[in-house]
């Protein structure tokens, strides 16, 4: 399979070509990759328009690119919480206009508008000033650990997530990262954000020698925002045994359309984020 071949062969789907695409993956994440953007016609709003966003590496299939990281902590009384951005005021085309933003480590600005696609961008949980504890909570379709320590809308603690280094399901290979499914800034909003959170061993290890994931991880610990980025499916970590066909037994995989991430890489990705409605 050719890199602009997205779909697998035996897959029997026709295949795609790569079109806007984040930066290549980098061996060190704080290093800049080269990427072309094609121009797109976007409706009049607010924040949006070219962005570079920190995400898991898309491995696979028709996605454009892969899923932004969601920034992760620890509180203080042991519970995961995803960090959102400081809200700032900037002129954009001769506006002031409200944002999420902020400069991060490694040179890495971190924004709201990572999240502005798939319709997002309209959902008021990802307005600037949109108000929240930004605690992960269980969702619904989480794994059997969480069926058997939650109910939905529980406060995932980091206590939890004890075994990580043996933890398995059986789909791949054991110990690399016990998962969560949760969402985010949505328990008082219509509409959900659906994060994924890992504690891994291989995370541990890189936020070691690495500036941005010294900052956006903490004890192992990773999230994204599981929306796949081609047609805005809800992928799986190690939820499907299809994915061991597409060799992503160890990775994301989107089963709507094959698309796979890789979660133990972060790259950066250069997209144009939707701009929220007026």
């Amino acid at each position: 399979m050719s890199e602009d071949d997205k779909y697998p062969a035996e897959s029997g789907r026709r295949r795609f070509v790569k079109g806007v695409v984040g930066g290549a993956a980098l061996s060190s994440v704080g290093a800049a990759g080269s990427a072309t953007v094609n121009s797109l016609t976007s409706a009049s709003g607010e924040g949006g328009g070219q962005t570079v966003a920190m995400a898991i590496e898309l491995m696979g299939g028709p996605a454009p690119r892969g899923m932004p990281q969601v920034p992760i902590e620890i509180t203080d009384d042991g519970y995961l919480r995803g960090k959102w951005p400081e809200t700032t005021t900037i002129t954009q085309e001769g506006i002031e206009i409200t944002v999420a933003q902020e400069d991060m480590a490694g040179g890495v600005t971190y924004a709201g508008e990572w999240f502005q696609y798939c319709g997002m961008e309209g959902y008021e949980n990802v307005q600037p000033t949109f108000e929240s504890d930004n605690i992960l909570r269980s969702a619904p379709g989480g794994y059997d650990w969480q069926s058997d320590e939650y109910e939905t809308g529980d406060r995932i603690r980091a206590d939890s997530f004890e075994d990580y280094d043996e933890w398995g399901n059986g789909i791949g290979q054991d110990g690399i990262g016990k998962p969560a499914v949760t969402n985010w800034r949505s328990e008082d909003a219509d509409d959900t954000l659906t994060v994924t959170v890992i504690r891994s061993p291989l995370i541990e290890e890189a936020a070691q020698d690495d500036e941005w994931l010294a900052a956006s991880t903490e004890n192992g610990f990773l999230a994204w925002m599981n929306v796949c980025t081609h047609f805005c499916c809800v992928p799986g970590y190690k939820k499907n045994e299809e994915s061991v066909r597409y060799e992503a037994e160890d990775g994301v995989y989107c089963q709507c359309h094959q698309s796979r991430y890789d979660p133990f890489n972060i790259v950066e990705t250069l997209f144009i984020a939707r701009p929220r409605p007026n």
